[in-house]
């Protein structure tokens, strides 16, 4: 990967993108580890489903994955223990792997970008 093929990448939409349709197996495998990682301010709901996650590139050349993501506030408290987690739960099924997050708040992140609709109406 070259430093303009993981940040802020302009063919990708990052409010918008959906994993649920990628054809990609090792892509599939990382966002349903993701989704076993939970804030811990809202315990009840994984950092997919709260759109925290803007962009996973894999190289499986290199074994690195690239994840851009933000948190639901720039001051969020539990920063590190997410990143651990997030970390802890793709080397479960990807141990050779190596994962890079970087955080952005650019796009903010705003409630529109929940995915469940009943969950977005519970943070209003």
């Amino acid at each position: 990967m070259s430093d303009n093929d993981h940040f802020l990448r302009p063919d990708i939409d990052y409010i918008m993108c959906n994993y649920d349709n990628s054809d990609d197996p090792i892509t599939k495998l990382i966002c349903e580890q993701i989704e076993t990682v939970y804030d811990p301010e809202f315990p009840i709901v994984d950092i997919f489903t709260l759109w925290l996650i803007y962009s996973i590139l894999v190289d499986t050349d290199e074994f690195k994955i690239e994840i851009v993501m933000t948190y639901t506030t720039p001051s969020c408290p539990e920063w590190e223990l997410i990143q651990q987690m997030i970390k802890n739960a793709i080397s479960d099924k990807l141990p050779t792997y190596d994962t890079n997050i970087e955080i952005t708040f650019d796009p903010q992140r705003s409630l529109d970008m929940i995915k469940d609709q009943d969950l977005r109406r519970m943070f209003e």
